[in-house]
């Protein structure tokens, strides 16, 4: 039940952080979605931060890891929201913009996981 409750509280503090950042960065009809895009970095960059410091260190906790990665960065990131909006943007006739979408999510999203790994790895 504690683990339960750990990851519903970091998905409470992931989705409200969320809207915030949708609040910041509106994505209006047939714009770049750079809301999304920005949450999903961030949380790839969370997820291996967070990470390799629990795996590699005792700085955090599993519990913490649970709260952060499962919870936090699960509240946060927006994965099916993304292929929504890619499907849209192909809809309305901007493939370009789809696939620069795409390719930023997975490239972007890579790089963000291996940032914080190596940030996680200089702050030890």
């Amino acid at each position: 039940m504690k683990n339960v409750l750990l990851v519903g509280l970091g998905g409470f503090a992931g989705s409200v952080f969320r809207y915030l950042v949708a609040v910041a960065v509106p994505f209006t009809a047939g714009s770049f979605p750079y809301a999304t895009l920005m949450v999903n970095l961030i949380g790839s960059f969370v997820i291996g931060f967070v990470s390799e410091l629990a795996l590699s260190t005792t700085l955090i906790s599993s519990e913490t890891r649970l709260l952060l990665t499962t919870g936090f960065c699960g509240g946060l990131t927006t994965f099916s929201t993304a292929m929504f909006e890619t499907t849209g943007l192909v809809r309305d006739g901007q493939a370009l913009y789809a696939g620069l979408y795409v390719a930023g999510s997975i490239a972007g999203g890579m790089a963000s996981i291996f940032t914080g790994t190596l940030c996680a790895k200089l702050w030890q």
